[in-house]
C-alpha cells in the first residue's frame, strides 16, 4: 500500500500553512487602489421606509459613493434568487417573494440592507454610515412561526396572501390514521428544535475588482460553492455572462452551510466595482453575522407513535411548523420539506408515515441549512419520540430499537416516504456502541451520582440521514432548481505528478488530504506527488461545492472516475512503448506491466512518454493525460449510527454536565480515520451546543436579543467529554469508493443522545420531556415545578 492510501490517518497536509498563520483568507487580499464597503443595516424588525438621507454621508472624507435601494432599482438589478421550489398540498406552489439586495421600502428584519457606503479605508465607510438619516415607520413584527400564521398577524410581505410560505404533506395519511385507530398504545412529544446561529471562525467577507479593459469581474468569496454563486449572480442577479465572472474561494475558515448561500453583500459590491471603477472589499463584524448570516434550525414539531403489543411500530405521524425568517434563502424551502421529511423512517421498519409541514414568514434573519441541515432536525425528532415509545411500553430504550430495526438482509429498503437505502448494519452498530460505552455498569455509575447528590441519565439515538447531496434526477423532481453532479479533472505532469481539479471546496474537512489519498490508491503514488486544486471557477471545471456531506461521496467518486480514466489511458501508452496489446497491460504497485511478462514501464516514464508523442500511431492516441469526469450519482448515500450520551445534573444548580459521548458510526469506507473522528468531534460540539447551551431569542417587537458572545453561548473545550468514536464500516454499493459521508454525523445524531439523557436523568423526579437548550435555568426550573408538585 502505497503512503497515504486510503483508511490510513495521514496528518493534513493543508495544517502546515494553517499553523504557521499562512492560510489566504478572503480578508487577506488587499488589491491596488482598495476600497472598502459598509452596509447600513435595518435597526428595527419591521418598519416602512419615509426617506433616505445620505448628503451628509456622501460629503465626508473618503467616501466614493453611498448607494440605496432606489440606486439599484434604477439600475435593472435582480434580487436574489430562490433555489428550490416547493409545491405544497392540492399543487399549490410555495409563495415567493422578492428579495431586494437593498430594500427601498420597507425593511423587514433587525439587519435587513438599507444602504451601501463605500469609502477609501474601512473607518471611513463605518462613520459615513452612521451619518446617513433614515426616517422610519415602526409598523408591528412578529418573530414566532405560530404567532406569523394568526389571522391578525403583520404580514411580512404586503403583496402576498399571508405569511404562508407553503402547506405541504408526505405520506399515505389514511394509512397512518387506520394504524392509530388500532394502536396498543400511542406516544406522542411535543418539541422545539432551537433556533441557531451558524457561527463559522472566519466570517463572511468579499472582494470585488472590475476589469475595464476585459469588461469583466473578480469576486474573491467565502463560500463553499463558487460555480453556484457565479451562476445565481451572474445570471439571476447582476446578467453577467459566465465567462465575464471569475468567482475564487481562497481558504475558507469554516461554514456550517452558512457560506452555500448568494447574499446581497458580494452581488451589491460586485455591481458597485464596475460603477466606481475600483476594487471593493466587504467583510462582516461578528455582531453583523448574527444578523446578516442565515440562521439554523427553528422547528415546532408533534410526533406520536403508534405501536403494538410488542412495542413495534405501526405508524408514525409529525405535524411541523418552520420558520423561514423574512425572505426566502438560497435553499431554505427544502430543508423542512425533503432534506427533513424523507428521512423518518429513520432505521426502522415503520410501516406507515404522514409528515406535514407548514412554513412561515416572519420578521427575523433567513433561516437556511446548518450542518446537518433537515436530517438532524428530523433525528431529533424520531429519536426523541422513539424513547418515549420505549417510556410508554415500559421497554429499555435500546430493546425498542431492537425490535424495529431494519435487519441487515432487509436492503435495498424502501421506506414509505419514498427513499431507498442502500445498505447497513444497524443492530451491530447499536450493540457495539453499548459495550463500548458501557451499558451494563451504567446502574452503578448512577447510584455512584446519587450518592454524590447529582442525577445521572443514559440517552441513545440510532440515526441516519441522506448525504451525499444528489442525484440530479431526484432533487430536480423534487424542486431543485439546479443539478447536483460533481465534477473532477485529473492532469498528470511529464515527471509523474498530478494535479487534481476538484468542484468540491474545502472550508476545514481536509480535501487537500483526502482527496490526495484517494489518487494515491489509484495510482500507487504518494499524496505528496498530488495537488489539490479548487475554489477558482477560472481553474476548475464546473462543480456544485461542499455542503450536505458530499465532498468525498460525489466529489471523491467524480476523482475516483476520472483517475480510473487515466490508467486506461496509461494502459493504451505503455502498450504502445512495450509494443504489446493493449488487452495485456496491467496496472500494479504504479507500474504497468505486459501480462505473463517481465515487461514493464513505470509511472514516471509512463508519464514522460506520454508528453513525447513523437511516434504515436497517428489520429489513434492524443498526447498528454488530462481526464475529466462529471459524476451524477444514481442515489443519495445513507451514513447511519449510534450515540450513547451520559450527563449529571447538580441538583442545586441545574447544570447538565456531559460526562461521556460514544458513537459508533457507518460512513461508508472511510478514506482516512483521523479526518473522519475529526468531522465527529466538531459535529458533536456543535450538538452539545445547540441542545445545552445556544439559543437564538427575539423580543415581541423582532429585536434580536442574543446577539453577541455576551448573550449567546457557544460549547467551549470544558463542556465536552473525551468523545469515544467507534467504526461499523460498510461500503455504499453503488458508490465508486465505497464512502457515505461524515461531515454530519455528528450534528445529526448527537443532539436526541444529549436531550434524552437529559430526561433519563430527569425521570427520577417525575419530568418526561425538556426543550432544548437545557440551560442550567431551564432544568433547575423543571426541577423545582416538579417538586412543587
Amino acid at each position: 500500500m502505497p503512503e497515504g492510501a486510503i483508511g490510513v490517518s495521514v496528518q493534513r497536509k493543508e495544517d502546515d500553512r494553517f499553523l504557521r498563520g499562512h492560510g489566504r483568507y478572503t480578508d487577506d487580499i488587499t488589491l491596488p487602489q482598495q476600497s472598502y464597503a459598509v452596509v447600513l443595516r435595518a435597526p428595527l424588525a419591521h418598519a416602512r421606509i419615509r426617506s433616505i438621507d445620505t448628503a451628509d454621508a456622501n460629503a465626508m472624507s473618503g467616501v466614493l459613493a453611498v448607494f440605496t435601494g432606489e440606486d439599484v432599482a434604477a439600475d435593472g438589478i435582480g434580487g436574489l434568487p430562490c433555489g428550490w421550489q416547493v409545491t405544497g398540498k392540492e399543487g399549490q406552489v410555495m409563495q415567493e417573494p422578492p428579495h431586494p439586495l437593498l430594500v427601498a421600502d420597507k425593511v423587514r428584519h433587525v439587519g435587513d440592507n438599507v444602504a451601501l457606503v463605500v469609502a477609501e479605508s474601512l473607518a471611513e465607510a463605518k462613520d459615513a454610515a452612521e451619518a446617513i438619516v433614515v426616517d422610519y415607520d415602526p409598523l408591528p413584527a412578529v418573530s414566532a412561526a405560530s404567532a406569523a400564521l394568526a389571522a391578525d398577524a403583520p404580514k411580512v410581505h404586503d403583496d402576498l396572501d399571508s405569511n404562508l410560505c407553503y402547506d405541504w404533506e408526505i405520506g399515505d395519511a389514511a394509512a397512518v390514521e387506520q394504524a392509530f385507530a388500532g394502536a396498543h398504545k400511542v406516544a406522542r412529544v411535543e418539541l422545539v428544535n432551537s433556533r441557531v446561529v451558524p457561527n463559522a471562525m472566519e466570517p463572511r467577507a468579499a472582494n470585488a475588482h472590475y476589469d475595464v479593459n476585459s469588461d469583466s469581474f473578480t469576486l474573491y468569496l467565502t463560500s463553499q460553492n463558487p460555480h453556484v454563486i457565479r451562476l445565481l449572480m451572474g445570471a439571476f442577479v447582476l446578467q453577467i455572462p459566465e465567462h465575464k465572472l471569475r468567482i475564487i474561494a481562497p481558504d475558507v475558515g469554516g461554514g456550517f452551510g452558512s457560506k452555500i448561500y448568494h447574499y446581497a453583500e458580494e452581488a451589491l459590491i460586485t455591481w458597485a466595482a464596475r460603477k466606481l471603477r475600483r476594487p471593493i472589499k466587504w467583510t462582516a463584524d461578528r455582531t453583523e453575522a448574527f444578523v446578516s448570516d442565515a440562521h439554523g434550525r427553528d422547528h415546532v414539531t408533534t410526533a406520536e407513535m403508534a405501536l403494538d403489543e410488542q412495542g413495534r411500530f405501526l405508524a408514525l405521524k409529525v405535524d411541523t411548523l418552520a420558520n423561514m425568517g423574512a425572505y426566502l434563502s438560497t435553499f431554505a424551502p427544502s430543508i423542512p420539506t425533503y432534506f427533513y421529511a424523507l428521512m423518518f423512517s429513520g432505521q426502522y421498519r415503520t410501516p406507515a408515515i404522514h409528515v406535514a409541514v407548514k412554513a412561515a414568514f416572519t420578521h427575523t434573519t433567513v433561516v437556511d441549512a446548518y450542518r446537518g441541515a433537515g436530517r438532524s432536525e428530523c433525528m431529533y425528532a424520531l429519536e426523541r419520540v422513539v424513547d418515549e415509545a420505549a417510556r410508554v411500553m415500559d421497554l429499555d430504550p435500546a430493546e425498542i430499537r431492537r425490535r424495529n430495526f431494519i435487519p441487515e438482509d432487509g436492503f435495498p429498503f424502501n421506506s414509505p416516504v419514498g427513499v431507498v437505502y442502500d445498505s447497513g448494519a444497524f443492530a451491530k452498530s447499536l450493540e457495539m456502541a453499548l459495550a463500548q460505552a458501557d451499558y451494563d455498569g451504567f446502574a452503578a455509575r448512577r447510584a455512584q451520582s446519587e450518592a454524590e447528590g447529582k442525577l445521572r441519565g443514559f440517552g441513545l439515538a440510532c440515526w441516519i440521514e441522506s448525504s451525499g447531496a444528489a442525484p440530479s434526477q431526484a432533487v430536480t423532481a423534487l424542486g431543485c432548481r439546479a443539478g447536483l453532479f460533481e465534477a473532477a479533472k485529473i492532469r498528470v505532469h511529464p515527471t509523474g505528478g498530478v494535479t487534481v481539479f476538484t468542484g468540491a471546496h474545502s472550508h476545514g474537512q481536509g480535501h487537500e488530504t483526502t482527496f490526495a489519498q484517494v489518487v494515491a490508491e489509484k495510482f500507487g503514488l504518494s499524496v505528496d506527488q498530488i495537488h489539490i486544486e479548487h475554489g477558482d471557477t477560472h481553474a476548475v471545471p464546473f462543480g456544485m461545492g461542499t455542503y450536505g456531506s458530499r465532498s468525498m461521496a460525489v466529489g471523491g467518486g467524480a476523482i475516483s472516475l476520472t483517475a480510473d480514466k487515466v490508467v486506461e489511458k496509461g494502459k493504451r501508452i505503455a502498450a504502445h512503448v512495450l509494443e504489446a496489446d493493449v488487452g495485456d497491460i496491467v496496472f500494479e504497485d504504479s507500474a504497468f506491466k505486459v501480462a505473463g511478462t517481465d515487461k514493464q514501464i513505470g509511472w514516471v516514464e509512463m508519464s514522460l512518454a506520454a508528453h513525447v508523442p513523437a511516434n504515436y500511431p497517428l489520429g489513434e492516441m492524443e498526447p498528454c493525460i488530462e481526464e475529466t469526469t462529471f459524476y451524477d450519482p444514481p442515489n443519495f448515500t445513507f451514513p447511519n449510527g449510534v450515540f450513547v450520551c451520559e450527563v449529571e445534573i447538580d441538583k442545586e444548580t441545574g447544570r447538565v454536565a456531559v460526562v461521556s459521548l460514544t458513537g459508533v458510526h457507518d460512513v461508508g469506507t472511510v478514506i482516512n480515520p483521523m479526518i473522519v473522528e475529526g468531522q465527529v468531534h466538531g459535529g458533536v460540539a456543535q450538538a452539545v451546543g445547540q441542545t445545552l447551551l445556544e439559543q437564538v431569542a427575539f423580543d415581541e417587537d423582532g429585536q434580536l436579543v442574543t446577539g453577541s458572545y455576551m448573550d449567546y453561548c457557544l460549547p467551549r473545550a470544558d463542556d465536552l467529554p473525551s468523545i469515544e468514536t467507534g467504526m461499523n464500516e460498510v461500503a455504499c454499493p453503488h458508490n465508486p469508493i465505497g464512502v457515505k459521508g461524515a461531515g454530519e454525523s455528528g450534528a445529526t445524531g448527537a443532539p436526541p443522545a444529549v436531550i434524552n439523557a437529559v430526561i433519563d436523568a430527569l425521570s427520577p423526579l417525575g419530568i418526561t420531556s425538556i426543550d432544548m437548550p437545557a440551560t442550567p435555568e431551564r432544568v433547575w426550573r423543571a426541577m423545582r415545578e416538579a417538586e412543587a408538585g
